[in-house]
């Protein structure tokens, strides 16, 4: 009895799985549910993982920003590194009336000085003479920085810029000496050797210069006077510059001095007044001269020469408007630094 019911079971299994024309719909529903169950999880762990991907490069770039703003703004990395980061993102060390001040020159000046320091110098920065020197010379790489930024602003309200012919001549300039001129290889290895610059990097900071010294004479209108009150002066015949100086402080004007040079080369590095005293004739006087340093008016005159030294005296008056104004910027609170630097 119990073989003839087996039997009878699998036959009726054997019916029921039969595709026929009435069951095929079935058939078909059956296969394509039971590839679903493939088809859907694959779908699914996909737009996991692009979602994973995605929370996890947000995190990562939370956490790097995190540790760089910790490194540049806490901690204050100075090293190559950190430079070179600042050098391709334009991250500001401070702002001076809604100019940023970027990092990277700041970073820039700071470094040269250090490097100086250290190398030529021979100075340990971790003595208690080099922490102090170290600190002095942050000091210095942001007002540096700051007054650079305050230019360029300026200077985009005058219309003033520095063109590749002023830097070239810029340039050649300080490769002048009492031999001749030097190479531009020869410069670009004094200038890695002295500040640690690359060509590049030296160009940068002294067309930042330039820019700062075209910015200041245009701004002093206060200096321009007095220097065409001093120049007035100077065309009488015998004039003496010191009795004009005085003078001219006398009158409660800008603060001018007197000066002699003693014997100096014609190449001096004195702000380009050695090369104008060198082009005069003994006891005369040049026209106004603006400093290569940027900082001064000169009336320069020759008190005698020879084929490699000159000796003049000169008057000199101080531009003061450009450095007034950041400093009233500073007191007013409109410098603001980015970075603790003690005083």
């Amino acid at each position: 009895m119990k073989k003839l019911l087996t039997k009878f079971r699998k036959k009726n299994v054997d019916t029921s799985s039969r595709i026929t024309n009435e069951t095929v719909a079935e058939h078909r529903e059956r296969i394509l549910a039971g590839g679903r169950r493939f088809k859907y999880p694959v779908q699914y762990a996909r737009h996991r993982l692009v979602f994973n991907a995605i929370i996890i490069s947000i995190v990562a770039t939370i956490i790097i920003g995190l540790v760089g703003w910790w490194q540049l703004y806490l901690a204050q990395n100075t090293s190559a590194f950190v430079y070179r980061v600042t050098a391709v993102l334009p991250l500001p060390v401070a702002n001076v009336d809604g100019q940023p001040v970027p990092y990277s020159d700041y970073l820039m000046q700071y470094r040269s000085a250090a490097h100086y320091l250290v190398q030529k110098e021979q100075i340990s920065i971790k003595s208690e003479d080099g922490k102090r020197q170290m600190q002095y010379i942050k000091q210095q790489a942001m007002q540096s920085a700051v007054a650079d930024a305050y230019a360029n602003k300026l200077a985009q309200k005058l219309n003033l810029s520095i063109s590749d012919g002023e830097l070239e001549s810029s340039l050649k300039l300080q490769r002048q000496s009492s031999d001749g001129e030097v190479s531009q290889q020869t410069q670009d290895a004094a200038v890695l050797g002295l500040y640690g610059w690359s060509p590049d990097e030296y160009r940068h900071v002294l067309k930042n210069a330039l820019l700062r010294q075209k910015v200041a004479y245009a701004i002093d209108d206060s200096a321009l006077k007095v220097a065409e009150s001093v120049g007035s002066q100077l065309k009488v015949e015998n004039s003496n510059l010191q009795v004009i100086a005085d003078a001219t402080n006398a009158a409660g004007a800008n603060k001018v001095a007197y000066g002699t040079s003693g014997w100096v080369k014609r190449f001096n590095q004195d702000g380009g007044l050695a090369l104008v005293a060198s082009t005069l004739e003994r006891g005369k006087t040049s026209g106004v001269v603006k400093s290569t340093k940027g900082d001064s008016y000169y009336f320069v005159r020759l008190l005698d020469s020879n084929d490699t030294q000159v000796s003049y005296e000169y008057i000199h008056i101080p531009l003061t408007t450009f450095t007034n104004e950041i400093e009233k910027l500073d007191k007013t609170g409109k410098v603001n630094r980015y970075i603790s630097i003690p005083k």
